[in-house]
């Protein structure tokens, strides 16, 4: 089988020269890339990125920033168990995957942590632009700098990443209005539990949020909604206080919406006998979640794929590096539908 060396050989060249022909960077005169192409032509040659990227002795840094995880919180653990995993796959190709974490309701986290990043002299990066002031700014230096970079789990308009790989927030907080609306009666209401301090500033949580009412609002659903602000969720006396004290004083309540992972908190207030009058519904398939979806507390959770996007990141971001393969500017993860009867059967939480 002919090699990169080959042709590089058979033309009178170096291997960097032929690289060069191969993925159309350029800086190859016209008779020299003809007589490449001839030789690669002849021998029928289909490039092996892995020998390819061996022989050049190129090496790769990707830095990946995510929200860290803990066992309050466990939604971020699959999607770093995806990178971990990838991260392994692509050692063969001389990739390198730095991994940061940042605090999710901190913005000065997040800003700390994305310094160490660009410190690091990375030649790519992932991270989720969870603070969209923040990310604005942040952003400028990988732009200034030429680093590629792809938003992962969140997706904002107006900057100059490669990719998007994610869920569809809106649509997934539109289907969670369908899905309250088809569980209540028309006389009932709905509290939407606002759990972030600055949730316009979460553009994930805000577009669920958009979303959701817009379902009521396109249809001409006439159901009350109402915003619930409770930040302290690790409380779980002075949450269950403020939770049960918000049902038993507005009784026509009957669905509650979770834009974020952290509906087994609510559900863990609620006691067995109030909870067969209310449609719970939350999003990602975390450990605490799936617990209460199982026993019946929580009616549906929206999951997201998080170790798919994270394994999915790497392999894309290590396309574009060695293939030079401009990749698509949105890769949307599928909406799921989590239900009690489905749940064990979820390839993504297996």
């Amino acid at each position: 089988m002919v090699t990169i060396h080959d042709i590089a050989k058979e033309a009178g060249v170096s291997i960097g020269t032929v690289d060069r022909v191969i993925h159309n960077r350029g800086g190859v005169s016209k008779k020299t890339e003809a007589k490449i192409e001839a030789i690669i032509k002849k021998h029928d040659f289909k490039i092996n990125v892995i020998a390819s990227s061996l022989a050049l002795n190129k090496k790769f840094e990707v830095a990946t920033l995510i929200p860290e995880f803990d066992t309050k919180n466990t939604f971020w653990k699959s999607s770093m168990m995806g990178i971990s995993k990838a991260k392994e796959d692509v050692k063969k190709f001389g990739i390198k995957v730095n991994s940061y974490t940042f605090n999710q309701f901190k913005a000065s986290s997040y800003i700390s942590q994305f310094k160490k990043v660009i410190a690091s002299k990375p030649d790519a990066v992932i991270f989720t632009p969870l603070f969209g002031a923040e990310t604005k700014l942040l952003a400028k230096e990988l732009d200034a700098k030429n680093i590629p970079y792809i938003f992962l789990n969140v997706n904002l308009e107006g900057f100059n990443n490669i990719s998007f790989i994610g869920q569809d927030s809106y649509m997934s907080g539109v289907l969670s209005g369908k899905l309250m609306h088809l569980s209540l009666k028309d006389d009932c209401s709905i509290a939407i539990m606002q759990t972030r301090i600055n949730v316009d500033n979460n553009h994930a949580i805000y577009n669920r949020i958009s979303g959701f009412n817009d379902y009521f609002i396109d249809n001409n659903i006439s159901t009350k909604r109402t915003k619930v602000t409770i930040f302290n969720l690790d409380d779980t006396t002075e949450l269950k206080e403020k939770f049960n004290d918000m049902l038993n004083t507005t009784p026509t309540i009957k669905g509650i919406f979770v834009p974020s992972s952290r509906v087994f908190n609510f559900a863990n207030c609620i006691d067995d006998l109030k909870i067969k009058d209310l449609s719970l519904i939350g999003f990602d398939g975390t450990e605490q979640n799936i617990k209460y979806l199982e026993a019946g507390k929580v009616s549906f959770l929206i999951s997201q794929k998080p170790f798919k996007q994270g394994y999915e990141s790497i392999k894309l971001i290590t396309d574009y590096l060695i293939e030079k393969k401009q990749p698509v500017s949105k890769i949307y993860s599928p909406i799921e539908i989590l239900t009690k009867e489905n749940v064990k059967f979820s390839m993504e939480l297996k």
